[in-house]
């Protein structure tokens, strides 16, 4: 039966599929994830590891911009279906690969890659902590794991804020402030934690943003008519708190093995 409560993680997977095509679906954006790259020691020579790759912006961003060798990875078939033909029409197939994995179990050997990242993908796994043991397994002896994540940026936040983003956007247990993230990361062995939390002063209102919400606009009016829990999304979903933005931020979290 439909939770509808809760917009479901397929439901936005599949508004980034239309969307997303062009989009950075994380806060901070490019900004963001050249950090996280910097961060990282990304060049040439790594083979690196893109986990809940969506539909490959990051991933043949990195391939195309390094020249290094990229895999990334989706839980659903058609982000890595999009991916593809993101890495086809970017002409980097022959360093860019996808495939459908669940972060929490990846199908890889231990020690494999050099560098692994994600953007705004494990706060919202069922067990962070085994999300992260996974990724940390992957990584070579000196290699970097980095992450992008939704953070507190001051706590503790209204309880009205913490309900709205649970209810209504389905994140998956507690959101953390900088510091659970960094208690995480330590946790599992990493050593020389990078730990930066940004504020998000404004949300979007670019004129790009408003063209590609009518670009897909058919497939929301489709969404809302069959989906309640996309209905109660719009309805509700989008009257965002005032003071959400106080709160609520991102953090770049980088440890070495």
């Amino acid at each position: 039966m439909e939770n509808k409560k809760q917009l479901s993680p397929e439901v936005i997977y599949e508004l980034v599929a239309y969307v997303g095509f062009k989009k950075y679906f994380h806060l901070g954006g490019l900004k963001a994830t050249r950090e996280l790259i910097e961060l990282c020691h990304i060049d040439r020579d790594k083979y690196v590891l893109d986990i809940g790759c969506a539909t490959g912006k990051t991933a043949c961003y990195i391939a195309k911009g390094y020249g290094c060798r990229v895999v990334g990875v989706d839980i659903l078939e058609r982000m890595v279906n999009r991916a593809n033909e993101r890495a086809k029409k970017e002409s980097v197939e022959d360093r860019v690969s996808f495939r459908v994995a669940d972060a929490q179990d990846l199908p890889f050997e231990d020690n494999l890659f050099d560098v692994v990242i994600g953007e705004f993908i494990t706060g919202l796994l069922d067990d962070r902590q085994r999300g992260v043991n996974e990724y940390l397994r992957v990584t070579k002896l000196g290699g970097y794991v980095g992450l992008n994540e939704a953070t507190w940026i001051k706590t503790p936040p209204p309880m009205e804020l913490v309900e709205y983003l649970s209810s209504i956007y389905g994140v998956k247990g507690e959101i953390l402030a900088s510091d659970g993230w960094e208690e995480l990361l330590v946790g599992t062995g990493l050593r020389d934690i990078v730990v930066r939390a940004y504020k998000v002063t404004a949300l979007s209102n670019k004129r790009d943003d408003v063209i590609d919400l009518l670009r897909v606009w058919p497939r929301v009016l489709y969404l809302y008519i069959r989906n309640s829990a996309f209905r109660r999304f719009i309805k509700e979903g989008l009257s965002i708190p005032k003071n959400l933005l106080e709160y609520f931020g991102y953090g770049i979290y980088v440890g070495r093995k």
